[in-house]
C-alpha cells in the first residue's frame, strides 16, 4: 500500500512540476507549484518525517507561494510573451539541463549509492560534549539545532528574504510610475 501511495504522490509531484515549467500563464504555473509542494509534503509524510511535511506546507506552499503570487500580480506579467524563446543560449541551456537530468536518472538506477551517514548527537557547548538532547526527528531537536548551531545562517536567510521583498516593492513602484 505504501508503495502505491509513493508512486501516486511522486506522479502528482512530477506532473505538477512539469505543468509549472511548461505553462505560459504565470499564475497557473504558481498554482501548479503549490500542488507540487503539497505532493512533496505527502512524500515526507510517507517517510514519517511529519515535521518536515508540516514545514513544507506552512513555509513553501503557504508563505512563499503567497509571496510569489503577490509578486506576479504586482508586476502584471505580460501574457503575450513567448513561453519558449528560441534563441541559441536558451536552446543550449535546455540541452545542458536535459543532459544533467539524463545523467541523474542513469546514476540513480546504476546501483552505486553513497553510504548512509551516521546520526550524531547535538552538541550544546563548544567543548564537544553532548548534553541533554540527542539527535532525533522531533521538533525540539530541530528547534534546538536551528537556534544554537545554525542561528547565523538562519538570520542571513531572513535578511536575504527581506532584501528580496524590498527589491520587489521597488521594482513594482517603478513599473507603476512608468505606466502613468
Amino acid at each position: 500500500m505504501l508503495d502505491l501511495l509513493f508512486y501516486v504522490f511522486s506522479a502528482i509531484t512530477l506532473i505538477a512540476a512539469l505543468v509549472m515549467v511548461l505553462n505560459p500563464n504565470a499564475v497557473s504555473g504558481a498554482m501548479a507549484m503549490i500542488v507540487s509542494f503539497v505532493g512533496t509534503a505527502a512524500l515526507f509524510v510517507l517517510l514519517e518525517a511529519y515535521f518536515l511535511a508540516i514545514l513544507q506546507i506552512l513555509v513553501y506552499a503557504g508563505a512563499v507561494m503567497v509571496l510569489f503570487l503577490f509578486i506576479i500580480m504586482l508586476l502584471d506579467v505580460d501574457k503575450s510573451e513567448k513561453a519558449f524563446p528560441s534563441d541559441k543560449l536558451t536552446l543550449l541551456g535546455s540541452f545542458v539541463g536535459f543532459a544533467l537530468l539524463a545523467v541523474l536518472v542513469a546514476s540513480t538506477f546504476s546501483g552505486g549509492h553513497l553510504p548512509e551517514p551516521t546520526l550524531l548527537p547535538v552538541l550544546e557547548n563548544p567543548t564537544g560534549t553532548a548534553a541533554g538532547i540527542p539527535f532525533t526527528t522531533s521538533a525540539k531537536s530541530f528547534g534546538y539545532s536551528l537556534f544554537t548551531k545554525y542561528m547565523l545562517p538562519f538570520q542571513v536567510c531572513g535578511f536575504l528574504l527581506l532584501a528580496a521583498m524590498i527589491g520587489v516593492i521597488v521594482v513594482s513602484k517603478k513599473h507603476e510610475q512608468g505606466n502613468s
